[in-house]
């Protein structure tokens, strides 16, 4: 198992699925946990996953263990952010209420080592990965 490692404090990254600056893909190995699916016709009579008290993840979470916003538990879950329409793996921070996501720019580092990241705007949407094909998504 290949494990990325934060330029912050050294520790492994526990985003699953994150791409790291090498270039390497699920960098946290395949999920080991078994989940259930939920029933799908159950989710379409359901209230938004934001207010339903589903098992959905934040509304704002980061992967940088300095922000406000670090979860290393619901990160060891892991996360699927879809923005705007497509899924993405290289998200660092995203915010559903907001509606952005924070990606890194390349291979660029700012001098104290951290990496420089852009925030784009569009709608969010985010899951827990373990829960499996049905799980409840959270969106604005």
């Amino acid at each position: 198992m290949h494990v990325a490692w934060s330029p912050d404090r050294r520790a492994p990254l526990p985003w699953r699925g994150l791409i790291d600056k090498w270039g390497d893909q699920d960098i946290c190995g395949p999920m080991t946990e078994e989940a259930t699916p939920l029933d799908p016709g159950a989710l379409e009579s359901a209230a938004p996953a934001t207010t339903a008290g589903l098992d959905v993840p934040p509304d704002h979470l980061a992967i940088n263990p300095r922000s406000p916003f670090f979860d290393a538990e619901k990160l060891r879950r892991g996360i699927g952010i879809r923005f705007k329409g497509t899924v993405r793996r290289n998200v660092e921070e995203y915010c559903i209420s907001e509606g952005w996501v924070r990606v890194q720019a390349g291979k660029t580092m700012d001098r104290k080592g951290n990496p420089l990241t852009l925030k784009l705007s569009g709608p969010v949407e985010a899951w827990y990965e373990d829960l499996g094909e049905y799980a409840p998504v959270a969106k604005l």
